[in-house]
């Protein structure tokens, strides 16, 4: 069989993507009889759309969608949002058993709550993706970062750039969701190995700003002689360098992501001593996962586990990131090649 082809660009300014197929849709065999997918019912349930990073990774999919659409792969597609309630994201994937989908791609509000909806699914004949914020089933094909690798890698900037000793605040995304509950058992691994580090308070919030400026300025008020912050968040960090800067109190390392707004304040006050360590959940992991399920309908074996590395912004190389010119409100990330995509869906 022919594999399928993807090539993917990512462009750091407004965090587009394209990609292009060179044999999906087509109906013609390569001499071994077989044909590839067309005329696809696909459908992606997330937990919530309310995020920035979540409204720019569903631009990212439907894009990539209306490409397949175009090419004669995929004759449907729906977004289920569950606006942060799990009962119903599982009452929606529900439905679309029911209707027959082909394809469901899964962002989880639930690490174990959707397990057996996902294995009816999958039961039912459907091919399930799911990917960034991943339950713990392995009847589906998961395609994520390295959560724990995650926190542990900004543990461990903390633990250096204090000397193993100092007070902090750890600053997590929502409670019970995947992401957050895994990049918190990495980074307290860590911490756990490193008693001079005192968490001095420990806050949850949705990776928004507006809510995230409020949680921390009242942890901070409480304990205003902190070391550092770990934040596990662009938009918790943002609104914890915010804060700081508000209060023209000293610019402590604060971890993070590449959220522009907080990539943009890292740069500003750089001259200032501030520094941190950032990583990425690239947005165009959605069109992997889309791309995952596609090349398993075709044939193609594609692992359980889809892992994409996890890139690290330093002082050093944070121009390659930031885009000073750039809305806050965007996640840039450098270009990821077709052999690349390729190699982490196993198919080089």
């Amino acid at each position: 069989m022919t594999r399928f082809k993807r090539t993917v660009v990512v462009l750091c300014a407004m965090a587009g993507l394209v990609l292009a197929s060179a044999c999906a849709g087509s109906s013609d065999s390569d001499g071994s009889g077989a044909t590839e997918a067309k005329d696809l019912k696909v459908g992606w349930s997330t937990i919530y759309l309310t995020p920035s990073w979540m409204q720019q990774t569903e631009k990212l999919l439907k894009a990539r969608v209306d490409e397949l659409t175009d090419d004669g792969v995929i004759a449907s597609y729906k977004t289920f949002n569950a606006n942060g309630d799990t009962a119903q994201q599982a009452s929606q994937i529900e439905a679309m058993i029911r209707q027959k989908y082909d394809v469901i791609l899964v962002d989880a509000g639930s690490s174990t709550a959707l397990n057996s909806v996902l294995e009816d699914a999958v039961a039912a004949g459907i091919t399930v993706v799911n990917f960034d914020s991943l339950v713990t089933s392995d009847k589906v094909i998961r395609v994520g970062t390295d959560q724990k690798e995650w926190g542990a890698m900004m543990a461990e900037f903390i633990v250096d750039e204090l000397d193993g000793e100092g007070d902090i605040i750890a600053f997590n995304g929502p409670a019970g969701v995947a992401v957050s509950e895994d990049r918190w058992a990495g980074a307290k691994a860590v911490f756990d190995k490193n008693p001079g580090i005192k968490i001095v308070s420990t806050i949850n919030s949705e990776y928004n700003i507006a809510p995230a400026a409020q949680k921390f300025a009242s942890a901070y008020a409480a304990h205003s002689d902190i070391d550092a912050v770990f934040s596990q968040g662009g938009a918790l960090s943002a609104a914890a360098l915010q804060t700081l800067i508000k209060q023209k109190a000293p610019l402590v390392p604060i971890t993070g992501e590449n959220y522009n707004g907080f990539l943009k304040m890292w740069k500003a006050n750089q001259s200032k001593g501030f520094s941190s360590l950032s990583t990425a959940q690239p947005n165009y992991m959605s069109v992997v996962a889309l791309d995952a399920a596609i090349a398993k309908i075709n044939g193609e074996d594609i692992a359980a586990d889809v892992t994409i590395p996890l890139p690290k912004i330093t002082d050093e190389n944070l121009d390659d990131y930031v885009d000073v010119d750039g809305p806050d409100d965007q996640y840039p990330i450098k270009n990821i090649s077709e052999d690349e995509i390729n190699k982490i869906l196993g198919l080089n």
